[in-house]
């Protein structure tokens, strides 16, 4: 078996210095995420999504980001989900992603509020059939029988709402609105790069290096 203590690689492919990055910490992410299509990465939206509950418990998943603009990073789910219930519950949670090709993270920190009903409105009619019927179908995060069930319910949806579902009103989006923002590239010993976006109530976004 491999031991897990010699799993290393050394980070050889870029540097990341004060000097370099914008001045906003939302046109640093698109810069970089840019980047991570152009180089054709599988999945550069894909986003681990951290919440904790009302009993203090930490959650996290991977999900897909739908939106970034100068408000925030936006994706949808069931609000009645263990997600949207932690949400609820502590409406801040924390986004990672990880483009290992690049040797690169990306952390971010914030509150969340839902997005309105007409932008989770045009993302919903934009999916696949499969997926919008799957919204209705999905009790999501809750126990189930079988997989028979889910697609019994969603055999059933199907001929309910034939090729043009509504929106269920237990799905929709949220925004995550950053107040701290790091930047993360791999570098050789160990010596990594961390620029780090802290958001002062006065004076705006606040640029600092971390220690690796």
């Amino acid at each position: 078996m491999t031991q897990l203590a010699d799993l290393r690689r050394t980070y050889v492919l870029g540097s990341l210095n004060e000097s370099d990055v914008a001045a906003d910490p939302m046109a640093q992410f698109k810069r970089w995420f840019d980047e991570a299509v152009t180089a054709k990465l599988p999945e550069p939206n894909a986003m681990t999504l951290a919440t904790v509950g009302a009993d203090g418990q930490p959650s996290a998943r991977i999900v897909l980001l739908k939106g970034i603009d100068e408000k925030g990073f936006t994706f949808f789910t069931n609000y009645e989900s263990r997600k949207g219930l932690d949400i609820a519950a502590n409406p801040r949670a924390a986004l990672l992603f990880h483009w290992v090709q690049l040797e690169r993270q990306v952390r971010v920190e914030g509150r969340v509020e839902k997005v309105d009903d007409g932008e989770s409105d045009a993302y919903y009619a934009s999916r696949p059939l499969g997926s919008r019927l799957g919204a209705w179908a999905s009790e999501q995060s809750r126990e189930v029988a079988g997989r028979d069930v889910l697609e019994q319910r969603e055999s059933e949806y199907r001929a309910k709402f034939g090729e043009n579902p509504p929106r269920p009103a237990h799905w929709g989006g949220y925004r995550l609105v950053p107040t701290a923002l790091e930047f993360w590239q791999g570098r050789p010993s160990r010596l990594h790069d961390r620029i780090a976006y802290r958001l002062d109530a006065s004076d705006g976004w606040k640029i600092v290096r971390l220690s690796p």
